[in-house]
């Protein structure tokens, strides 16, 4: 897949047909729209192209919120091509490029810089200054400027609309297990092993630290069951994120102990798909009675996680 930052001068692919958004997260209803344009772009010997921005446009049209990710640009990136996306436009987007009318929007970058010949975007989307422009202006300009503009419905599941929004809401409030219903695979957290406080061996349940990512969306705090994987290797086990409220001062934090077996894994870079909450956090008066309740975790986490693979078959 090819990585194109900027699209001046870009109007020179075979029959490109294109997509424009975030993506972020790259749920169902995203997948479904791709998949669209590449069946199209297959059909007429084309070019699948997807335009987004970098930075999000929230950093720049509303810098001081507290907004989160579902995905890094590393891992948005990867799902493009692992969907066949063969090209990604990245955009800078800036103030000057969120000020373009629709109509300009529609010419210079649709039209002159990507060259499209047909465009998939979801039946409420909206572009250009402010957005003003909605779906029927990009009907209208695609007629002008010489590309076909195709609406796609929203995917449903559960009774609501697959988005990024939902899926961000049931993350925060622990739904894992749902969340992942509507991403198609598990929500996963990466990082390199950083040094703990020890506690972990002393509890008889040794774990390993990762700080979590201040611009990532973070499960409620609780008990996960959860896959680890380091390198090709995968591993069932049980995660905990919280700040520890029986230990005074504590950080908030994840830290993760593999099921199947101790590893040395400070330094090593480990992704933790989170399957299942188990329970929410707790404090206890004492070390032995969290350390009873770790051993009751690691149970229910091992009989939910064979449970998993078997629904899985894996």
């Amino acid at each position: 897949m090819k990585v194109t930052r900027g699209y001046s001068g870009q109007a020179l692919r075979p029959y490109p047909v294109g997509t424009i958004g975030n993506f972020d997260g790259h749920h169902r209803g995203h997948h479904a729209l791709l998949q669209r344009v590449i069946e199209t772009a297959r059909k007429k010997d084309g070019t699948a192209v997807v335009l987004s921005f970098d930075p999000h446009p929230v950093k720049i049209l509303a810098p001081h919120a507290d907004f989160r990710f579902l995905t890094n640009e590393h891992e948005k990136l990867a799902r493009f091509d692992q969907a066949g996306i063969d090209e990604v436009v990245l955009v800078e987007f800036t103030q000057a490029f969120a000020s373009l009318t629709p109509e300009l929007f529609a010419e210079q970058v649709l039209s002159k810089g990507l060259g499209l010949k047909e465009v998939f975007v979801g039946q409420h989307f909206a572009f250009g200054h402010k957005r003003a422009g909605k779906i029927d202006d990009l009907r209208r300009l695609g007629e002008q400027f010489g590309f076909m503009v195709h609406p796609t419905p929203p995917v449903t599941l559960d009774g609501g609309i697959v988005s990024s929004t939902r899926i961000r809401q049931l993350i925060m409030a622990g739904q894992v297990a749902q969340a992942a219903q509507l991403l198609g695979r598990p929500y996963a957290l990466s990082g390199i092993v950083v040094p703990g406080e020890g506690r972990g061996h002393a509890l008889g349940c040794p774990t390993a630290n990762l700080p979590l990512p201040p611009d990532r969306v973070t499960p409620a705090d609780g008990i996960y069951t959860s896959i680890t994987i380091v390198g090709t290797d995968r591993h069932d086990s049980v995660t905990y994120i919280g700040s520890k409220p029986t230990f005074p001062g504590g950080t908030r934090g994840l830290e993760v102990s593999i099921l199947d077996g101790r590893y040395d894994l400070y330094g090593r870079m480990i992704r933790v798909e989170l399957i299942d909450r188990i329970r929410g956090d707790a404090q206890f008066d004492d070390e032995d009675a969290l350390s009873r309740q770790i051993a009751i975790d690691v149970e229910s986490a091992r009989d939910l996680l064979r449970r998993y693979h078997d629904n899985m078959g894996t």
